[in-house]
């Protein structure tokens, strides 16, 4: 039997996991994800082929290698499921990781790549402990399937001098490894190779200002196929507002917020560090610290329930605008596409719609129906511009339905054929 390849995509609340053909392209055999790891109760999705089963657990599954061993013999325990019975079917576990320092590609897991990535912890102690507890369970109890990181800071490799240097010491910078890194790196590795697919341009002919918006959210210049930009930073609290991330704000902020902001906060474990600024800004703002509410379904509303709810929307498409400014004036106005992707991107028309109304200086303009409509299930990229005669003489403004599991599986594939 052909062997398989596994992608698994860990945070903090949910796990998910994927299982790939060894094909180029990979096809998917079967997707499964628990969430709700933080907050229960626990819930499972699952998808093979056709068939789709969403249930509450009755156990509740609180960590992160919990709920990864339950996909797993879930999966392996499936009849119907034969291609992945178990381990023994499996040739590659490829497992995302947000912050990869300096590593500027994916990297075979091994004794060395492991101590380099735990010496991470400290700088991304809220985005690598998941995907590194995963890690570790792999290695001891799938000790014969190989083992791949992929980076989200790896796209980002190109950022110039001038755009990832923050203007400090730079004796203490390099040594403490303070840049500007960039995330999403696979998620915008996705979106390029699909859109300049659909333009039918090659990637390095391409120029983007590409959206991933979801409960962690981020914007990104890329120029021939790199990226020359992006609004996250040093670690993803940067930039944008998220569900309960503060994006940009005023360093000092925090110290005037709390006298403690140095300690260590209660979250804190013997192997995890964070401190109670840290836990602030990325736990305890952002439009639930507005609204009481992470589900931006309830905010991105016509009429919306609260002025909280209207000012957290407020501010989002400030700060979207605003990156998209910045970028289409780097760009030299010499822009493809506007591509909104991840969850939020690719579901609210509304946020679409009032992004480009307030673009419309760039020459950008949608298609009210396309954009209402969305793209359909299968369709990885959806132009919503308007038709030539419509206004539109900007940027394509369009939607990619993202999926960072089948593009890790995707360069598995190419690096090992």
């Amino acid at each position: 039997m052909a062997k398989s390849i596994l992608a698994v995509n860990a945070g903090s609340s949910s796990v998910k996991i994927t299982f790939y053909t060894f094909d180029n392209p990979p096809k998917t055999i079967a997707d499964a994800q628990v969430s709700g790891i933080t907050a229960p109760p626990s819930m499972l999705k699952y998808q093979r082929g056709a068939s789709k089963h969403k249930e509450e657990l009755k156990e509740q599954l609180n960590t992160p290698q919990g709920a990864f061993k339950y996909l797993l013999q879930r999966c392996f325990n499936d009849p119907e499921l034969s291609e992945v019975a178990s381990d023994k079917d499996l040739s590659y576990i490829c497992h995302r990781v947000v912050h990869g320092g300096d590593y500027h590609e994916a990297v075979e897991i091994t004794d060395e790549t492991v101590h380099h990535l735990e010496a991470l912890e400290d700088l991304a102690p809220l985005h690598n402990f998941s995907a590194l507890e995963i890690i570790r369970l792999c290695r001891s109890e799938l000790p014969k399937v190989k083992s791949v990181t992929f980076f989200d800071t790896a796209f980002h490799r190109t950022l110039p001098a001038y755009v990832k240097t923050y203007p400090i010491d730079q004796e203490v910078a390099k040594a403490n490894g303070l840049r500007k890194y960039g995330f999403h790196g696979i998620s915008y590795s996705f979106i390029l190779r699909s859109v300049a697919e659909f333009l039918g341009k090659p990637q390095d002919k391409t120029n983007l200002i590409a959206m991933h918006i979801g409960s962690g959210a981020s914007v990104c210049a890329i120029k021939e196929g790199k990226s020359i930009d992006t609004s996250m930073g040093l670690t993803p609290l940067a930039g944008l507002p998220g569900a309960t991330r503060s994006g940009d704000i005023d360093p000092s902020l925090v110290f005037h917020y709390t006298n403690e902001a140095s300690n260590l906060s209660p979250s804190s474990t013997k192997e995890m560090h964070i401190s109670t600024a840290e836990e602030i800004l990325n736990k305890k703002s952002g439009w639930k610290a507005l609204t009481g509410t992470t589900d931006f379904s309830e905010i991105a509303v016509e009429k919306p329930p609260s002025a909280g709810h209207q000012l957290a929307f407020d501010i989002l498409v400030d700060r979207m605008l605003g990156y998209i400014g910045n970028y289409y004036a780097k760009l030299g106005g010499q822009v493809d596409g506007l591509v909104f992707a991840g969850g939020i991107g690719e579901k609210s028309a509304l946020l679409r719609r009032i992004l480009a109304e307030k673009c419309a200086c760039f020459g950008m303009a949608i298609d009210s129906v396309a954009n209402d409509k969305g793209p359909d299930e299968n369709q990885t990229v959806k132009d919503i511009s308007k038709g030539e005669g419509g206004g539109g003489k900007g940027p394509r403004v369009l939607i990619c339905q993202t999926n960072e599991q089948f593009e890790m599986a995707y360069h598995c594939v190419c690096a090992r054929s």
